[in-house]
């Protein structure tokens, strides 16, 4: 965790500091983005898959926030994509199961910021099971709903499936992202949350143009 930790510290002058750069960032395998060695498949077959892994603990997950939801409202219709709670034990799998939970009751896109923000700036914990239940219950979900799924045998599978993909993908910090089963790339690797975002666009273009 203490590597996890000091990984995300590396990207805060990038979040801070740093503007957009006007032209495209350099695509360099080993540098700007890893090849994996073992492509990993996507979720929706046909679609170019967008990952970002991500922990609600993490300020610089919370920092990226304002500028990858805009980029992902206006992604293309070939473009599927998708986040990954980074589960790595104590919180980060409390925070995770929270996500995926919300995720499987439909309701994740009206709850997704407001956890944000109550774990990054007011100070919630969020851990306990009945803490998180008593918090989306304010943002209108159902408890004893959300307690029963919290706590369901296919969230479970989801847990097992989300540090799988992980492991395959080969975290080690967030935020991180992955294009299509076979490109990571992080702030630190791209220089800044908008070069990501770049980084990005340009692996995608290079999968339509593969297809």
């Amino acid at each position: 965790m203490r590597n996890l930790i000091l990984s995300a510290a590396l990207v805060t002058a990038s979040l801070f500091g740093m503007t957009a750069q006007a032209a495209d960032v350099p695509l360099e395998a080993g540098k700007t983005y890893v090849e994996l060695a073992n492509p990993v498949p996507v979720s929706v077959p046909g679609k170019i898959e967008v990952v970002e892994l991500f922990w609600y603990g993490c300020p610089h997950c919370y920092a990226f926030e304002p500028t990858i939801n805009p980029w992902v409202e206006k992604l293309p219709k070939d473009v599927n994509f998708k986040r990954i709670p980074a589960m790595f034990g104590g919180p980060w799998d409390a925070h995770g199961q929270l996500f995926l939970t919300l995720e499987a009751m439909g309701v994740e896109h009206k709850v997704h910021n407001a956890v944000f923000n109550a774990i990054q700036k007011e100070g919630k914990r969020l851990t306990k099971p009945d803490d998180m239940a008593d918090f989306v219950a304010t943002q209108g979900v159902d408890r004893d709903k959300f307690m029963a799924t919290f706590n369901s045998f296919a969230i479970q599978g989801q847990i097992k499936q989300a540090r799988e993909l992980a492991q395959k993908y080969g975290v080690q910090g967030v935020p991180t992202m992955i294009v299509n089963g076979k490109y990571r790339f992080d702030l630190g690797s791209t220089g800044g949350p908008e070069q990501t975002l770049n980084v990005a666009d340009q692996l995608i273009a290079k999968e339509r143009a593969a297809k």
